[in-house]
């Protein structure tokens, strides 16, 4: 509710007439969020950016500055929120992001910038803390909890703990702890982790969770009891209901790669499950998902599609979501004292913004901005991240071995739309005391490069599911989440060839096909992110799956599956700068057996 008496005392007066409001909008739906109803003819009165008055005549708020808007009958929406989601994963900076997805009606984010923590550590947190309280819309960040996300698996190239958890729980801005991804060891009692969790709890501020395994048993329970309070891994429709009945909220993810409504909706559409316990977020989503096909409005759509009414599927990234980070005095739903972020619509089946109101204001219509986005300035030291010992040469990307004959391989096997991996065993024949690549059997080969501290370590593993069937390799300094730099390839000259050129622009993504580059990315701010228009960075990304598909690879976002091959706290088979790590386990493995 409103913060100070001057607001208040405003608002108070506008809602009796005394004082004119400084936007109506009238005959409209009210989506009434709080009730579960549509109220048709229904009006709304702002002042100072919060909403003063909701019913069917608001004309005892108009004055003669009043600005008003015709709903002319289209829906009166909640602006949409998302309750979790990496900026990092667009590719483009908090403000670009929130140029592309503004216009489609989203009016608040929950970030969680663990991939720039794994980077630069607390002083890449803060500069986009300091990016997001200056946004048009409403952008809260979330501590990171884990960097490294699983310590002893992985060098990323800084480190968090509870010391700088405490530190940004007292940052404007920080709305609570990030995604607790170590379940194993907050299973297992970790004193760093459970601190961490304890000081937010403290801070009375919200714990997100991250329970990536199918195991629902002790360990599970274990994790829940450490105070994790939400969870976005689940991906069958147990894993939502368990995490619902164990007092957690559970985040159904639609994103760029990762579809997770269909298999768990039923939760809800099926079993009955109150679906206030469930919101609806995205993860992860490419810049060109978020420029053509949309953020929150594509979830909601797909949402619907799935069976849920619109009227909850609304509810499950609007109230609910507020709810779950304490926020509902302030925004979620449209009703005196909150925030006024409505989006107007003329179809909830086929959710399409047409004006997005944030804060008050009209900062879009009919998917073009009308408000001035802000300026923020990247230090130098943010966008020169990628350090490489030397030059790399094919002879790095050898896979050289003392076996003779056949010999079993541990691969890492790609699942299209998922984020885990297979733990896939191939039977791999030596060539002149090499192992190749075998694309008749779609294996390709994988590496790991360091590039925080220029130590010159390289990882080599093998990897099935790209497809590829040309001599080609794809380099990314997206690596979640130690976001070292990684190449997979069919040859060795490729490897080479892709992971100097990625060293060359300062990060990003890069393509080569028989020898020569043919998609690019550039992505300078710590190898994540480029501060270009979301539909720039879409196009440049779009040459990047237009160079897997010419290699041969059909995956969904193939570029995303190759992001997460290092990602050693999602099972089953991950690389690292260490080795190949069974995350069932969590344990190492030898590449080759015997």
């Amino acid at each position: 509710m409103p913060s100070s008496t001057k607001l208040t005392r405003a608002l108070v007066d506008v809602a009796m007439g005394r004082v004119p409001a400084d936007l109506v909008i009238r005959n409209g739906q009210w989506v009434s969020v709080q009730s579960g109803e549509i109220i048709p003819d229904s009006d709304i009165a702002i002042k100072d950016g919060h909403i003063a008055y909701v019913g069917e005549d608001a004309s005892h708020t108009i004055g003669k500055k009043t600005k008003v808007i015709d709903a002319q009958g289209r829906y009166l929406v909640p602006g949409l929120l998302d309750g979790h989601m990496h900026v990092e994963s667009g590719m483009v900076t908090v403000t670009e992001f929130v140029r592309a997805v503004g216009v489609r009606g989203t009016t608040g984010m929950f970030i969680d910038p663990h991939e720039i923590a794994n980077v630069f550590g607390l002083k890449g947190v803060k500069l986009m803390v300091d990016e997001a309280q200056i946004q048009p819309i409403h952008v809260w960040v979330q501590m990171p909890s884990c960097v490294p996300s699983a310590p002893g698996f992985e060098t990323p190239g800084a480190r968090i703990g509870p010391k700088e958890v405490a530190q940004a729980m007292k940052w404007e801005g920080i709305i609570g702890l990030g995604e607790m991804m170590n379940y194993p060891a907050v299973s297992m009692g970790d004193k760093n982790l459970l601190e961490e969790m304890s000081i937010t709890h403290a801070s009375n501020k919200t714990i997100g969770g991250h329970y990536a395994s199918p195991d629902l048993g002790l360990p599970f329970h274990g994790y829940v009891a450490g105070g994790a309070e939400d969870d976005h891994e689940g991906t069958q429709l147990e894993d939502a209901v368990e995490r619902v009945r164990q007092g957690m909220k559970a985040m159904l993810r639609y994103g760029s790669s990762w579809y997770d409504v269909d298999s768990q909706v039923g939760a809800v559409t099926q079993m009955g499950l109150d679906s206030r316990r469930f919101i609806l977020v995205t993860d992860d989503s490419h810049a060109q998902t978020i420029s053509e096909d949309g953020h929150m409005d594509r979830v909601l759509r797909h949402a619907i599609a799935q069976g849920l009414k619109p009227i909850t599927a609304i509810q499950m990234m609007t109230i609910n979501t507020a709810e779950h980070f304490g926020l509902s005095k302030e925004l979620g739903m449209i009703a005196p004292g909150r925030w006024a972020d409505v989006v107007l619509v003329k179809d909830l089946n086929d959710f399409k913004a047409e004006i997005v109101i944030a804060k008050g204001q009209v900062i879009a219509e009919n998917g073009k901005w009308k408000v001035k986005l802000p300026k923020f300035m990247y230090p130098v030291w943010a966008t020169n991240s990628v350090k490489l010992k030397r030059k790399l040469k094919a002879e790095d990307f050898k896979l050289v071995t003392r076996h003779t004959s056949n010999v079993k391989a541990n691969v890492i096997g790609v699942i299209e739309n998922q984020a885990p991996t297979r733990h896939l065993t191939f039977d791999v024949q030596p060539e002149n005391g090499e192992i190749k690549a075998d694309m008749k059997r779609d294996i390709a080969k994988l590496a790991l490069v360091e590039r925080h501290k220029g130590t010159g370590g390289i990882t080599m593993g093998l990897v099935s599911g790209f497809g590829f069937d040309s001599n080609c390799a794809m380099a990314s300094t997206v690596v979640h989440d130690s976001h070292q730099m990684i190449i997979v390839g069919t040859d060795e000259e490729s490897m080479a060839v892709a992971a100097n050129s990625l060293a060359r622009i300062g990060g990003g993504q890069v393509v080569v096909k028989d020898g020569k580059v043919i998609g690019q990315v550039e992505l300078k701010i710590a190898g994540l992110m480029s501060n270009e228009k979301a539909d720039v960075v879409a196009g440049k990304a779009g040459t990047i799956l237009k160079g897997f598909q010419a290699c041969g690879c059909t995956l969904n976002n193939p570029n995303m599956q190759l992001s997460l091959l290092a990602l050693v706290v999602i099972p089953e088979l991950r690389i690292s700068d260490k080795g190949l790590v069974d995350v069932t386990k969590f344990n190492f493995v030898p590449l080759l057996e015997g």
